[in-house]
């Protein structure tokens, strides 16, 4: 199967590039091919990676928002997980994997539950992931080794399904919810699989204080001491980080995904230490944490979220400039992920997004990665092609419809056993 997109904006200049299988194989030059797109007007991007989200947290879009962050873990969230079902998580993805579509993300990176399930979804729908089975013990010895247990046979049958776009990945929640035996235990699976460790670290003060209290070290400060920390750990959040926990990752190569809209709207209290992360070589990617704490799967807003944010907080207007946040939502991203995407290259894989530069926000276009970043939205997106594949044309998605018809019911039934203990 070969494509050509044909006339497309690439890197300030009118280019067609030609796909062969999963891959870009020819740039610049007109080849004949089973499907040809018109790329006139359009500017030939890769796809967005979205490096931290909790993919079937769809359902609970919009159910329980404006609350103390206790109040909405313990009295909305944590009983709604408790009846979630196999196939509520199965539509759920599917929901969520259409809004990324929608909305130009090609890849991402997610930890929940019934995570096989997810990974039927994300194969039936065609994008790119890398999938954790969330691992909580509350440090307790028999449900450590329970989960330890199921963890390995849900990415032993993830792994099993042997679809190239679909990585395992082990999914430590948190140092507050998992075991210092556990995650000796993870990290060595790591070791012998070579898959990523994707965990939430320094998300809150709280957090970082109870660390302390416990261990008399920082989070990450205590992990590296474990022996945890190495490239393979991708940490969602690091709000709170301090300076001896920037030294750990940047020693360990440990990457941090930043979710700017999420961290605002639990006003986790204070903005991630961006410049310090950067100048301490830490690599840096973006999320958008589950659409419960962000309500869209949106990475354009993300985008725009991160400038504004380390803008306003350093009381710096060129802090966070555009074209480093847009490699933060890309190549960064892809990189995090230890993935060959995110970048429009001969031999790079083949997941890219057609931007229309006809819509009223992207015009007049003076800068394109300004227009990006500061006044698209997903919207914009027009074509999008993951793994050599289109998936979106015309913003025609196959399936839709039946989508949103079984999410919508699937999020009403979990709600309403949720609602009745």
């Amino acid at each position: 199967m070969s494509i050509l997109i044909r006339d497309a904006l690439l890197d300030g200049r009118v280019e067609s590039v030609y796909i062969e299988g999963d891959r870009i194989r020819e740039i610049g030059k007109k080849i004949e091919a089973d499907t040809v797109i018109d790329g006139k007007n359009m500017a030939l991007l890769p796809g967005l990676v979205n490096v931290h989200t909790h993919a079937a947290m769809t359902l609970f879009r919009s159910y329980a928002d404006d609350m103390k962050l206790q109040d909405w873990l313990q009295t909305k969230i944590w009983p709604a997980e408790a009846k979630l079902r196999p196939e509520d998580i199965y539509w759920g993805t599917k929901l969520a994997c259409l809004e990324m579509i929608k909305s130009g993300t090609t890849c991402f990176n997610d930890m929940y539950f019934h995570m096989d399930m997810a990974a039927k979804a994300v194969q039936e729908m065609g994008l790119r992931a890398v999938l954790s089975e969330g691992f909580i013990d509350m440090r307790d010895r028999e449900a450590s080794e329970e989960s330890l247990k199921k963890t390995r046979a849900v990415t032993e049958k993830i792994a099993a399904m042997r679809c190239t776009r679909i990585v395992p990945a082990w999914g430590p929640h948190a140092v507050y919810t998992v075991s210092q035996e556990s995650l000796r235990a993870l990290k060595q699976l790591s070791d012998e699989t070579g898959y990523l460790l994707h965990m939430h670290l320094s998300e809150t003060q709280k957090e970082v204080e109870e660390c302390k209290a416990e261990t008399g070290k920082s989070p990450a400060k205590y992990l590296e001491d474990l022996g945890f920390l190495s490239d393979r750990c991708v940490m969602a959040h690091g709000v709170w980080l301090d300076s001896t926990e920037i030294a750990a990752l940047a020693r360990t190569g440990a990457k941090v995904v930043h979710n700017p809209v999420s961290n605002m709207k639990l006003a986790v209290g204070k903005a991630m230490p961006y410049a310090e992360l950067r100048r301490a070589g830490v690599p840096l990617s973006l999320g958008t944490d589950g659409a419960a704490s962000n309500n869209s799967l949106d990475m354009f807003q993300t985008l725009k979220f991160a400038s504004l944010l380390h803008k306003f907080a350093s009381n710096d207007q060129t802090a966070a400039p555009t074209k480093e946040i847009w490699e933060m939502g890309t190549i960064g991203g892809a990189k995090a992920l230890g993935l060959d995407c995110g970048r429009v290259e001969e031999g790079a894989l083949a997941d890219l997004i057609l931007v229309d530069l006809r819509r009223a926000f992207m015009v007049p276009n003076h800068d394109l990665y300004s227009n990006l970043v500061y006044a698209a939205s997903g919207d914009c997106v027009d074509t999008l092609i993951c793994d050599g594949k289109v998936l979106m044309m015309n913003r025609q998605v196959e399936g839709e419809e039946e989508i949103l018809e079984k999410a919508s019911s699937a999020a009403l039934d979990v709600t309403r056993r949720a609602s009745h203990g």
